[in-house]
């Protein structure tokens, strides 16, 4: 199938054909002509399996068709929530993208920089805004916002709104909007919460799951590293200067974890950004900006990454502490094999995670190989079983790229 068959408009078909892309993922092809006839949806896949397109495509051919040429001051007609700072810039970045030759407005709010750029951009009219709760509601609190000709609502990445505790700041952006209204929520995982709270806000909404809930993508070779937790620096260190890759991504578990792991990496001779949300907005979008164009070949993050971002052929994950919930496991290495490419996510668990690991392979229904082939293996503290090497898939002069397989052909990714 391409997107010609979905009966979208030439002005969002020649912006697709402008970025490369002609087939659509399975939650486009699913949710897309749903949304078009103007059906409320749950839509559940995991990351890297393009919702953000299956979204904005649909609002822009709405829009766009009903736009209303007499009125010269534009309101704000569609909002879509997002949990994350650098998932609603990136958002942002696609409608631009896909509605390049529409003519639609758009904007994004978010907290952390001045407000004063954002209301000056909603007081010219915008017709989408892309906003994270905190920003939002500060400005419908100042009366910058008025949401009451919204007839499209989107709430991106539900079960993050949830595990940030954005819940009551969710219910009361809700309460603002008109009862007349499209819904569409989108979510990686289907947690009861979610599930309740779908029920509350959308109308005999279409399901859409492409994937089972919580399950990792099959084309990502994962593995576990039992190593004491005094020997998890040298171990990464290890790592890093042996398996040739041209992007790695690290996750900790606290702020000052990610920059104290950074300046280690750097030390040791390897280009090295941070990225967590004590940092200004700027230095966080000058970090990514640095790994996604190979400045640095290795971003460590907190969770706040963990979610929504788009990194082009990222090869390899490394959970330096286990997460702290099994399904952050999920989404942390969901951070590679995107878009039917392939990638390794790898985790070092140390004595006192043990229980993380088995919450996790609970949820994911498998076990996940253990690595041997290292210098600080701890085989003693464990049971180990078949053990595998992965090792040698990724020796040095066999630089990987995109960890996988080439697509043939593009597909919009979120």
């Amino acid at each position: 199938m391409n997107f010609d068959k979905l009966k979208l408009i030439e002005p969002i078909l020649k912006a697709l054909r402008a970025e490369g892309y002609s087939s659509p993922t399975p939650i486009q092809a699913q949710a897309i002509p749903l949304l078009l006839n103007g059906r409320d949806i749950i839509g559940c896949a995991r990351t890297g399996t393009g919702k953000t397109a299956a979204f904005c495509l649909p609002i822009l051919q709405i829009l766009r068709t009903n736009r209303d040429n007499n009125n010269p001051s534009r309101v704000i007609r569609s909002l879509i929530l997002s949990p994350t700072r650098e998932l609603a810039i990136q958002i942002e970045e696609s409608i631009r993208a896909y509605g390049r030759y529409t003519g639609l407005k758009h904007g994004v709010v978010y907290g952390g920089v001045s407000q004063r750029p954002q209301v000056e951009a909603i007081k010219k009219g915008i017709d989408i805004l892309v906003a994270t709760p905190g920003r939002l509601l500060d400005l419908m609190n100042q009366k910058h916002v008025n949401l009451e000709h919204v007839s499209l609502f989107v709430l991106d990445e539900a079960d993050r709104m949830l595990d940030m505790g954005f819940i009551r700041d969710i219910r009361r952006i809700i309460s603002r909007l008109p009862r007349q209204r499209q819904t569409m929520l989108f979510s990686a995982t289907m947690p009861a919460e979610i599930t309740h709270l779908a029920d509350s806000i959308l109308y005999n909404p279409a399901r859409v799951s492409v994937t089972p809930d919580s399950t990792p993508v099959e084309s990502i070779e994962q593995g576990i590293y039992y190593v004491e937790k005094s020997n998890k620096k040298p171990l990464l260190i290890h790592i890093l200067k042996n398996q040739v890759v041209d992007s790695t991504l690290i996750f900790t578990r606290t702020k000052r974890g990610a920059d104290n792991i950074s300046r280690v990496i750097n030390k040791a001779g390897i280009i090295a950004e941070s990225i967590h949300g004590d940092k200004s907005q700027g230095a966080r979008q000058r970090a990514l900006q640095n790994f996604k164009k190979r400045r640095a070949h290795v971003l460590v993050a907190t969770d706040v990454a963990a979610r929504g971002l788009d990194i082009e052929e990222l090869a390899l994950v490394i959970n330096f502490e286990m997460p702290e919930t099994p399904e952050m496991y999920v989404h942390r290495i969901g951070r590679t094999g995107r878009a039917g490419l392939g990638g390794t996510a790898i985790s070092f668990c140390a004595e006192e995670e043990k229980q993380c690991l088995k919450d996790i392979t609970r949820l994911i229904s498998r076990q996940i190989p253990v690595v041997t082939d290292h210098p600080y293996h701890i085989e003693e503290f464990f049971k180990v079983k078949e053990p595998v090497n992965l090792g040698n898939r990724m020796k040095p002069g066999k630089r990987r790229t995109g960890g996988g397989r080439r697509r043939t052909g593009k597909r919009v990714r979120a």
